[in-house]
């Protein structure tokens, strides 16, 4: 069963069972990861749907915490609600020692030694990680190692 297909399993049973906002959170990532196959040009498959819901998270928290600026903490925390909902879809995040561990082999990988070299470093940390890696963590640490 294809990513799509279990977040389209999922969204009827949150239909039967009336979850309200659950049923809320799964429409829109079903409709983001059917316009995304739509768009895509050949095969559409679980990497291309793995990246899609990377990105709704991402603007779900983005959105949340601009929301939290504008002081609308009511529509920050519907934000916040869909992406629990999200991270059921894709694997889970590395822990803050595997990302380290992960920072420090692409650091050695690299041959990174000065701040200059961060950009092939992140590269590299994400490509390993498969998106399983924060990309704010990563960098703070990846910058903290090449400051140091």
């Amino acid at each position: 069963m294809t990513l799509t297909e279990q977040v389209q399993a999922e969204l009827r049973d949150a239909m039967k069972s009336g979850q309200r906002e659950r049923l809320d959170a799964l429409r829109l990532i079903y409709s983001s990861l059917q316009k995304a196959e739509k768009d895509a040009p050949g095969e559409f498959g679980d990497e291309q749907a793995m990246a899609v819901l990377r990105r709704e998270r991402k603007q779900r928290l983005e959105a949340a915490e601009a929301y939290d600026k504008a002081g609308q903490d009511d529509r920050a925390a519907r934000e916040r609600a869909d992406v629990p909902v999200i991270e059921e879809f894709l694997p889970a995040p590395l822990s803050e020692q595997e990302l380290a561990a992960l920072v420090d082999a692409a650091i050695a990988d690299t041959g990174a030694e000065t701040m200059k070299d961060m950009g092939r470093v992140m590269g590299l940390v994400t490509e390993r990680s498969g998106g399983r890696a924060d990309g704010r963590v990563a960098s703070a640490l990846v910058r903290d190692r090449l400051s140091a």
